[in-house]
């Protein structure tokens, strides 16, 4: 075989995989703005937001939703914390500028007693008394929010970790898809 013949042969090797590596690099960077800019992914690990998620279910989160909408009370949030390297997902039920509290299991938004009608009465009801300690008034700043999970019994929050600063709030809801049995979006 001449030399002239191998290179007719090389040029097409070459040229497809060079066609290759263009397409795999813009599938990559299509992978990349949408996970950073419009949804990511999430695995729910523990049960602090047993019942309305369980524990292992995989889904995306709305990041674009964060980024262009107002957080809302009540609002499915996903909580970054930089230092520990971990994300949280918690209820927002404290607005920026509120004064927060809890007494007799009951929330109060400056000294207004609200509904908390998202929670399962017959999960809340099996803690009988034990299920939402009291919480002294928070006042919050204009970039903090105050967030629990919603199974308060065995939930890290708030309570432990104070106000998140609005920064640390990265996307909010969260579309369930697997398992199948809890598919679904969850917002609040």
């Amino acid at each position: 075989m001449t030399v002239k013949k191998q290179k007719r042969k090389l040029r097409p090797f070459i040229r497809e995989t060079l066609e290759f590596l263009k397409e795999l690099a813009i599938c990559m960077l299509i992978v990349f703005i949408v996970g950073k800019f419009i949804v990511q992914p999430i695995e729910v690990k523990g049960s602090s937001m047993y019942p309305t998620l369980q524990d292992g279910s995989y889904g995306i989160t709305n990041v674009i939703g964060r980024k262009t909408g107002h957080i809302e009370r009540f609002d499915i949030a996903i909580i970054y914390l930089k230092d520990r390297d971990e994300y949280l997902v918690k209820r927002v039920v404290g607005l920026p500028g509120e004064t927060i509290a809890y007494t007799d299991g009951v929330l109060h938004v400056n000294g207004t007693p609200v509904s908390e009608t998202f929670f399962d009465d017959a999960y809340v009801s099996t803690f009988g008394e034990g299920f939402m300690g009291d919480i002294d008034p928070v006042t919050l700043k204009e970039d903090e929010y105050y967030c629990l999970g919603d199974n308060r019994p065995h939930s890290s929050d708030s309570r432990v970790y104070g106000p998140f600063k609005e920064d640390v709030i990265v996307a909010k809801g969260a579309l369930i898809l697997f398992p199948l049995s809890e598919f679904g979006v969850r917002t609040w």
